[in-house]
């Protein structure tokens, strides 16, 4: 009998049907499946933003134990969810073929005018990110903080919690709420976090090479690692993770890669961005080189200012 890749995740149904999508890759590779739900602290806590939780593996940390126990030989993310540098002795072996990047509006009532501001509607998000853009695009909005699966977040904008859910189409559309969808924002209009729209597939370094070549031939995409590997290199220069309003796009075309990428202050006011072209081979280097200008040209003061009013300590001697 045939040994199970025994692939963890957490247990929302989206994180789920994303196991999925893996499990189908490696499945047509030849390979049996198991998928096995794990909790984590992202999951637990759910009365608090994510930027005050911290970004330190707050979805992850549960899946890595049992990667390293052997429990799991696989662990499928939203690449947005992942710290920009893994712990020791993980990495990430794939990336499937990436969604849509952009955010979307959702509503359950029609005839809502966002850009009527003398109706002061509430947008619910738990992104800083979000926020951030939409205090800056429409100030006469009011975000409040809306947690939970995509499911509990649209069963709370129906109850009245909110007016609008402010989310990444590529999960709406993996679940099938596209019929909710009320307004699209383009990535140029507000820009998406490293690694939205994509899977990624992290290991131990403790599985054996060969099951993870094998994993690797059978679910990665090239074109998404090329894209998604200059957005978190930008990422790991600001030192950021999912609570800071950093993000990044990049764009893959005749083997070349543009990066579009940056940092909004909490309140929407300062937006430093940056743009910023290599070849295809060099998008490492591209996203360490915007990241750089972004720290020079205001992001590092935006940055500290963040982490002070967090209360957290700063980066580590030498480091940005």
């Amino acid at each position: 009998m045939r040994e199970r890749l025994r692939i963890g995740t957490r247990r929302s149904r989206l994180a789920l049907c994303q196991a999925r999508q893996v499990a189908v890759l490696l499945e047509a590779a030849g390979m049996a499946t198991e998928l096995v739900g794990v909790e984590t602290a992202g999951d637990r806590v759910l009365d608090v933003a994510i930027g005050k939780i911290g970004d330190k593996g707050v979805f992850t940390r549960e899946l890595e134990e049992r990667l390293c126990t052997g429990e799991i030989h696989l662990a499928a993310h939203s690449a947005k969810d992942l710290p920009s540098t893994l712990p020791a002795g993980f990495e990430i072996c794939a990336f499937t073929e990436r969604e849509a990047v952009h955010d979307v509006l959702l509503c359950c009532r029609r005839g809502l005018e966002p850009e009527n501001s003398a109706i002061p509607l509430r947008v619910g998000s738990s992104s800083v990110r979000r926020i951030a853009f939409l205090k800056r695009i429409f100030p006469h909005l009011q975000p409040i903080t809306v947690r939970g699966n995509l499911q509990t977040r649209i069963g709370k904008m129906k109850s009245g919690l909110c007016d609008l859910l402010m989310l990444a189409w590529a999960g709406v559309r993996r679940m099938g709420y596209e019929h909710l969808v009320f307004r699209e924002f383009s990535p140029q209009t507000i820009p998406p976090p490293a690694g939205q729209g994509a899977i990624a597939v992290e290991v131990s370094l403790q599985l054996t090479a060969e099951k993870r070549r094998r994993i690797r031939e059978a679910v990665n995409h090239p074109p998404t690692e090329k894209t998604v590997g200059a957005e978190r290199a930008f990422l790991k220069t600001l030192q950021g993770g999912c609570s800071i309003p950093a993000f990044a796009h990049a764009v893959l075309s005749e083997g070349k890669l543009c990066l579009d990428a940056g940092v909004i202050s909490l309140d929407g006011e300062r937006l430093i961005r940056e743009m910023g072209a290599a070849e295809a081979a060099d998008g490492l280097r591209l996203g360490e080189m915007v990241g750089e200008r972004v720290l020079k040209t205001g992001g590092a003061d935006i940055l500290r200012s963040i982490r002070e009013s967090r209360g957290e300590e700063p980066p580590a001697a030498g480091k940005r």
